[in-house]
């Protein structure tokens, strides 16, 4: 049966990543909409503060410490939505980050953190709502990229995760929309490059420091569709003109598709040393905002 999702007023939405980025841009999107709203990342006081600035304007907010890499710590974020609120009737994964160098460069063991963040925290965080969305007829909302279909040299751990989210992501959806036909709603949604902190986030083994070309959209966009798919039953989402040419190209024209993005491989950095190369991958940012640098490029989630 098909999930009747309800208006975003009457929703209780899970965010990860809340404290920057995408996941910012989505739960001050969502509080303008009156979502009730519980809001997870490693940035405790980043999300202290975005809590209060919520309820300040008369939202309902909740500020959960979460690293999505450790079960135990997406599971209290559902014990502690359902403790406030009862509920839950979306739940986003958007936490995730990024590794820029050369596959035969990079430092294997720090690939399998970013893993840890950006795929099984995917898994833990949909498997752990699956019971509650499925309860109240809800939304799983997963975020991947573009690159979860095409590829991006330099980005190739985070490319490799990303396919994995849709992968996991299309499985999910026919066995419980399909083969169990349960009351939920099951989108993946592809940005292109996002105007956010993740090259300034991400952990960088490369000289220089870390960019992503241009053009670029804005994170409300990605909130947009978010909180479109919250509401409206979708199977995914690409959100701006080069996610849809992109990943057209790779599957159509996947030779051509290669051809281009090793084009693209010198606007990814920019001409100067890194500048915190260890990024966020062991800890957390609490210089968070949904912008990253305006340099002539910036980030994506």
């Amino acid at each position: 049966m098909a999930a009747r999702l309800k208006p975003l007023n009457q929703q209780v939405m899970v965010i990860t990543g809340a404290s920057s980025g995408i996941g910012l841009a989505t739960a001050e999107a969502a509080a303008e909409k009156g979502v009730k709203l519980v809001l997870a990342a490693r940035s405790d006081e980043t999300l202290k503060s975005l809590a209060e600035r919520i309820q300040g304007n008369g939202g309902e907010a909740l500020a959960v410490h979460c690293d999505v890499a450790q079960r135990d710590q997406v599971q209290q974020v559902v014990q502690a939505a359902l403790d406030r609120f009862g509920r839950i009737n979306t739940w986003v994964n958007n936490a995730g980050m990024g590794m820029h160098g050369r596959l035969d460069e990079i430092d294997l063991e720090e690939a399998r953190r970013l893993f840890d963040i950006n795929f099984w925290g995917v898994v833990y965080g949909s498997l752990a709502a699956l019971p509650h969305l499925k309860q109240s007829g809800g939304a799983l909302i997963n975020v991947g990229s573009e690159v979860s279909e095409a590829a991006a040299p330099l980005l190739g751990i985070y490319t490799a995760s990303k396919h994995a989210v849709k992968g996991f992501t299309d499985t999910l959806r026919i066995e419980q929309e399909m083969v169990d036909n349960a009351p939920i709603s099951i989108t993946l949604i592809q940005p292109t490059a996002v105007n956010t902190p993740f090259p300034e986030h991400s952990r960088n083994f490369m000289d220089q420091e870390p960019k992503l070309p241009t053009p670029m959209i804005e994170p409300r966009d990605v909130a947009d569709a978010i909180l479109t798919a919250a509401v409206r039953r979708t199977r995914y989402k690409k959100v701006g003109m080069k996610a849809v040419v992109n990943t057209t190209i790779a599957t159509v024209l996947p030779a051509a598709g290669d051809r281009f993005a090793a084009r693209e491989i010198h606007r990814q950095q920019y001409d100067e040393p890194p500048r915190n190369p260890a990024g966020i991958l062991h800890q957390s940012s609490e210089a968070c905002h949904t912008s990253g640098r305006t340099h002539g490029a910036g980030g994506n989630e």
